[in-house]
């Protein structure tokens, strides 16, 4: 008999931001796949007797392809066994859930997706950063960094620089004097407010504040490494006044720690 997958949302870093029938499929699974920039604090709450898989990626270093990941999701299925591939964030914002749906489906094994709370959204609240708002942005885009330096995506920064007023761009830190070149030259004014938010959602969440003109000295003088998400639009303005966390709750947390 065959078995299921679970592609669950496992949030982005604080624990109890995940859902709770995220939390169920973890809980009732025989084997747990899990990513890097899940907290460690989740794998607690997996069964006595659940094999647990890791699954990380660092930049530029995977500790196990994707093609593998989507195989042994199959593999497990195939022998009877309940399985949850735990993927920080949401699994269908840049988690790959779509690849891995697919592998299933051709496999003809049953599938579930359990959507997260994504880095984009949750990181930008807990910097008192709203995606959205009412006088400020009426829209808002999530893009990956990755694609910054690579000359075939130059017109997706052309139309990106006008086409929305908040932009939240996933693994750029490594990008961020092209994205800040690519911007600046479609016409985004040098003077767009720019946040980085490093371990958003975490006790070791910083946040670093600037404009397109000044943001790269800004980063490197404080080391802002990733995971951080990057937040571009004139609500990065609302950080200075409703910094709820990091002044209020983080000092007050533990260290948070991540499976590395």
């Amino acid at each position: 008999m065959t078995g299921k997958v679970y592609l669950v949302g496992a949030g982005p870093g604080d624990p109890e931001l995940m859902t709770v029938k995220g939390m169920r499929c973890l809980q009732e699974a025989d084997v747990v796949l899990y990513d890097r920039l899940v907290n460690w604090e989740l794998l607690k709450n997996a069964k006595e007797d659940a094999q647990l898989v890791y699954c990380g990626k660092l930049p530029n270093h995977h500790i196990m392809k994707q093609e593998t990941i989507s195989r042994l999701l199959v593999k497990y299925a195939k022998k009877g066994l309940q399985v949850c591939r735990l993927k920080g964030g949401d699994p269908f914002v840049f988690g790959r859930g779509g690849e891995e749906a697919e592998e299933c489906a051709k496999n003809e094994v049953p599938f579930e997706i359990v959507p997260g709370i994504t880095a984009g959204i949750a990181a930008s609240a807990y910097a008192g950063i709203p995606v959205t708002h009412r006088t400020l942005s009426k829209s808002f885009a999530f893009v990956t960094g990755h694609q910054a330096g690579n000359e075939e995506a130059e017109h997706q920064w052309a139309h990106l620089a006008h086409a929305v007023d908040t932009i939240c761009v996933y693994m750029g830190v490594s990008q961020l004097p092209n994205i800040v070149k690519n911007l600046i030259g479609n016409g985004k004014s040098p003077q767009t407010p720019i946040a980085l938010v490093h371990w958003g959602t975490m006790a070791e969440q910083r946040t670093v504040t600037g404009t397109l003109a000044n943001i790269e000295n800004k980063v490197k003088e404080a080391k802002i490494e990733n995971p951080s998400m990057i937040v571009i639009g004139e609500v990065v303005k609302m950080h200075q006044k409703i910094n709820w966390f990091e002044e209020e709750i983080a000092p007050h947390l533990p260290a948070g720690k991540q499976v590395l």
